[in-house]
């Protein structure tokens, strides 16, 4: 009986944690996977606030002037790095230089990440990506790890959606994102079945 396989490049695909997530740290997450390969995964969880922080509060600690402080989630991305922030934004946008720009990686025709504080000032100067998640850290997996989750029910992926990943509101995404594969909730079981 053949078994079932991830996808070999699962960049720019949505994880959605399985109700019988193992790993509390992933319960109920969303994550956007930024980067997939045979290498390992790299992906920002974004559905998860952190209320302790906001983004004027992070501008003030990291010394960033600007007079816009617009209503940017600040998100909890992963457990890795947790000191270090992310700028996850749709690929249109263009930063000081008119292209890319050190710092900031394409991941698909839809979105890319920046990490370079310049980001954080173009934001606070009202001339940064209108559509953006900031986070604080990330989620990493080493060679064939989350293909490994994803064989044990850990995960499900779907197509990424820009209204789910960039979205300010943090409440609903995980339902959105089943939703947007025609998945009602309420049936998820935390078994992994086998035929």
């Amino acid at each position: 009986m053949p078994t079932a396989t991830a996808p070999s490049d699962l960049t720019g695909q949505l994880l959605i944690a399985m109700p019988g997530m193992g790993d509390p740290r992933f319960a109920g997450s969303v994550v956007f996977l930024c980067a997939h390969s045979p290498e390992g995964a790299m992906g920002l969880i974004v559905n998860r606030a952190i209320p302790e922080i906001t983004l004027a509060e992070m501008f003030d600690q990291l010394g960033v002037e600007g007079d816009c402080v617009p209503d940017l989630p600040v998100c909890f991305g992963g457990p890795v790095e947790t000191g270090r922030g992310f700028v996850l934004h749709r690929a249109s946008y263009k930063g000081r230089g008119g292209d890319d720009g050190d710092g900031t990686m394409r991941i698909d025709n839809r979105f890319a990440m920046t990490a370079t504080l310049d980001i954080l000032e173009e934001i606070a100067n009202g001339r940064g990506p209108r559509e953006a998640l900031l986070a604080l850290g990330y989620a990493g997996w080493g060679p064939q790890q989350l293909e490994a989750e994803i064989a044990l029910n850990g995960w499900l992926t779907c197509d990424a959606s820009p209204t789910v990943v960039l979205g300010r509101t943090m409440d609903g995404k995980w339902e959105a994102a089943l939703a947007s594969m025609g998945i009602d909730p309420l049936v998820l079981s935390s078994e992994a079945g086998r035929a």
